[in-house]
């Protein structure tokens, strides 16, 4: 049902992925119609597709940034911590934002200098985004985003935006008990969305989830 989700609009396409089932949960339908994807996709922005920002990164489709925002919805409370891996172009960083007001923290991380900047830019677009990023409820750093980031954790939810080689042990430490985990992994010729839990005694339960395609998560050096 993807695929007939687009619209004229951001509130047509959010209206057109709850209708087809695609959003179920209203935190995650409220907070996507106060994210105009216009502010951070230089194209086709209410299309339901990845859409390429540059420096062979993408945006990944609405469809998907929903699926992650209603996984790890249960650990998305005001006041949580959470750290977007592979933030690109900002949208998911500032709707994972709208989900942890009041009082929460979204770390967006990315490894290319100048989508660090393009997120920022984009995320001072609007009123609610300026405010997110004065405040400190935004902030978006450079670093690998596979060692994550530690400096401001422990996280109770951390989202992966790009395809790991493995099931990340190192961001599953960084996780908070209880905390959720969201990340694709390259299996093979294959990706699947991995939903890995941290319990409250700290043990860990891992799910493979939907079969995927995300660009690589590298520290490939800058063009």
């Amino acid at each position: 049902m993807a695929w007939r989700s687009s619209g004229a609009s951001n509130q047509a396409l959010i209206e057109n992925l709850a209708s087809n089932g695609l959003i179920t949960q209203a935190r995650v339908k409220q907070a996507m119609l106060g994210v105009d994807r216009a502010h951070y996709a230089p194209a086709s922005p209410y299309q339901d597709s990845p859409q390429p920002i540059g420096h062979r990164a993408t945006i990944s489709a609405p469809h998907m940034h929903a699926a992650a925002c209603e996984s790890l919805l249960p650990y998305l409370r005001p006041g949580a911590r959470v750290l977007d891996i592979g933030s690109g172009s900002g949208y998911l960083t500032h709707v994972l934002a709208e989900l942890v007001k009041p009082g929460g923290k979204v770390v967006g991380v990315e490894h290319i200098s100048p989508l660090v900047e393009l997120a920022r830019t984009n995320t001072a677009k609007s009123v609610e985004g300026r405010a997110l990023l004065d405040s400190g409820a935004v902030e978006y750093v450079k670093a690998d985003g596979r060692l994550g980031w530690e400096v401001q954790g422990p996280y109770d939810a951390i989202h992966v935006g790009a395809a790991a080689a493995g099931q990340n042990q190192v961001l599953v430490e960084q996780l908070k008990a209880p905390g959720r985990l969201f990340i694709p992994v390259e299996e093979g010729y294959m990706q699947h969305i991995y939903v890995i839990d941290k319990n409250e005694d700290g043990s860990v339960t891992k799910k493979k989830d939907i079969g995927v395609q995300y660009v690589p998560l590298t520290d490939a050096p800058e063009e």
